[in-house]
């Protein structure tokens, strides 16, 4: 506890304004606990950038801890990046302090005489994934905390590619950070070198997405009946606009849920994965008969889609089911223009669906399968320039048609999931439909994920220890099928538990282990980035020989899921 407290007597320093330091006085008197759990480690770059909850410490995101990002980041970028003038664009969602940070990112980059573009008021993150490219930037900041609590915020990095830092840059701008002291924070602004931006930029940004995302003229857009939510998020901005530039007018919104409001009062939690979040969408589609319900994360990079099942009932896809209808179309249309030439590729991750790789073999196009994140999906895009992208997901409910954006994006797959629905339906088949399909064709795969939350320094022992028994003492069956190989991302090695043969993994090492048995049932297991979880995915699969048999396929699945969280004690 004492090096938790000298650590937090620092904060008590000039460096500091006053309302940070009476806010460390009153914690080193009242709540020990709480202050060692500000001060035990600093914020670091997960997956997704720097998250957190908004406090006074190391370990929350503050302006210091932004500053400090931010003077790393600039040091950075003016040792590496050879430019007379550098610049970076700032975007922000709807989040509490979110406005007032982006300014103190700008201030402190303006003040190392970089040029700053700093959007006027809260804007979707892929827009500014968009903006980087379109405005010529050296990098680019969104102040997010994506679905998390309304405590939380954050800051995602992006380099001048459109895309999400990676290595070495990721390395580069950390080590960078972790040498500063905060009193090298340059906080005072250059104003000449702040500009604001805004329309001009949106304007191209939702051109763009309807171009990429509405890919058939001769789709009946005006049929297809629309409920869409922004979840008290950013895509309010930008969604409902895109949709009528693509021609969509039977659209309607849920009106308690239109206002931007950090505090997301109407769900417990602004996340589109879950169907409480998108209640109020579905009853809004039951009143009006709506045949979609679209729902977007607060900064709007994720997607949930509800569509109607066999029995007419509203259901809300996983991001693998959609990614997987939504790679077909894709598909389906390229080949259709006869465009897929052997030069294209579509884009995964390790804890995504395999479904996704098994339908573009179809098309004979590549599947390249990431590290999780859509950084690592940017990243193919760049390193492969003589390959076209198609398009790519992960089962976080994130797709990215094409590479115009360098992110997951939800306004251009909105228009994406719409235009798979209104093609449906002019058809006489629907999404849900298409989707089984699918499974008729290959294989009905269903998955699942659950998220352990472990908070505090004894919440990420155990989150280590988890992650280490598994590791060390590897299960060798799982509901009665033997594991066949364990992938441990760590130690960038495969191995067969059966013949004790062992390969490399050619992937930047991750804290993420996968089981496989020879059946393809699997379970992949990694901490969070971005939150004190660890998560768990499951995926299972079977034939499905007639879509009316899917009703008992998908409960033998799902009964199979459960036996096996029950196995692992994880329930």
């Amino acid at each position: 506890m004492k090096e938790f407290l000298d650590k937090a007597k620092q904060w008590l320093t000039s460096t500091f304004d006053t309302e940070t330091q009476a806010e460390i006085k009153d914690l080193i008197k009242n709540n020990p606990d709480a202050l060692a759990d500000r001060f035990y480690k600093d914020m670091e770059f997960g997956t997704g950038g720097m998250r957190g909850v908004m406090g006074a410490g190391t370990n929350r995101i503050n302006k210091y801890t932004l500053g400090r990002a931010t003077q790393g980041l600039s040091n950075y970028l003016i040792e590496n990046v050879q430019k007379e003038q550098l610049s970076v664009v700032i975007a922000f969602d709807c989040r509490h302090n979110s406005k007032k940070f982006a300014k103190i990112v700008a201030d402190v980059l303006s003040a190392n005489k970089i040029k700053v573009f700093l959007f006027e008021d809260l804007r979707a993150t892929p827009e500014l994934s968009f903006a980087v490219r379109h405005l010529g930037c050296d990098a680019g900041i969104v102040l997010t905390a994506s679905h998390n609590p309304p405590e939380y915020n954050g800051y995602k990095v992006y380099w001048a590619d459109g895309g999400q830092i990676v290595p070495p840059h990721d390395g580069g701008i950390i080590n960078n950070v972790n040498s500063l002291d905060f009193s090298e924070i340059k906080f005072t602004a250059n104003e000449n070198l702040i500009e604001f931006i805004g329309k001009d930029v949106d304007d191209a940004f939702i051109n763009g997405a309807v171009k990429n995302g509405c890919l058939s003229d001769e789709i009946d857009r005006k049929r297809l009946k629309i409920v869409f939510t922004s979840l008290h998020g950013t895509s309010i901005i930008s969604v409902p606009e895109a949709l009528a530039k693509a021609g969509y007018s039977d659209v309607h919104i849920v009106e308690e849920q239109r206002i931007p409001d950090g505090d997301f009062p109407t769900v417990k939690s602004p996340n589109p994965e879950e169907p409480e979040a998108l209640k109020m969408a579905t009853e809004l589609a039951n009143k009006i008969g709506a045949d979609i319900v679209i729902g977007t994360d607060p900064d709007c990079d994720r997607l949930g889609v509800a569509v109607r099942d066999t029995d007419g009932n509203m259901k809300l896809m996983n991001g693998n089911q959609t990614m997987v209808v939504m790679t077909e179309f894709l598909l389906k249309k390229w080949k259709e223009e006869g465009k897929i030439n052997g030069n294209q590729f579509i884009g995964s991750t390790i804890v995504s669906t395999e479904l996704v790789n098994d339908i573009a073999s179809s098309y004979n196009v590549e599947t390249k399968v990431g590290l999780t994140g859509f950084k690592w999906i940017a990243k193919m895009v760049r390193d492969f320039p003589d390959l076209d992208f198609i398009g790519g997901g992960e089962e976080s409910f994130g797709y990215m048609v094409g590479e115009f954006v360098r992110d997951k994006d939800a306004v251009t797959a909105t228009l994406l999931a719409c235009e798979v629905a209104a093609y449906a339906k002019q058809n006489g088949s629907s999404f849900y439909k298409e989707l089984l399909s699918i499974y008729t064709q290959n294989s009905f795969y269903k998955e699942h994920l659950i998220s352990i939350v472990k908070k505090g320094m004894n919440g990420a022992a155990e989150i280590q220890q988890m992650l280490s028994d598994m590791r060390n003492s590897p299960l060798t069956e799982i509901d009665g099928e033997k594991i066949e190989t364990l992938s441990d991302y760590q130690a960038s090695t495969r191995k067969n538990l059966i013949t004790g043969e062992v390969s490399s993994i050619d992937l930047p090492k991750s804290n993420v282990l996968i089981y496989q048995t020879a059946n393809g049932t699997r379970i992949a297991a990694r901490p969070s980035g971005t939150e004190p979880k660890i998560k768990f995915y499951f995926s299972v699969n079977s034939t499905l020989d007639s879509i009316t048999d899917s009703k008992k396929t998908e409960k033998a699945l799902d009964d199979k899921i459960q036996r096996i969280i029950k196995e692992m004690k994880l329930n």
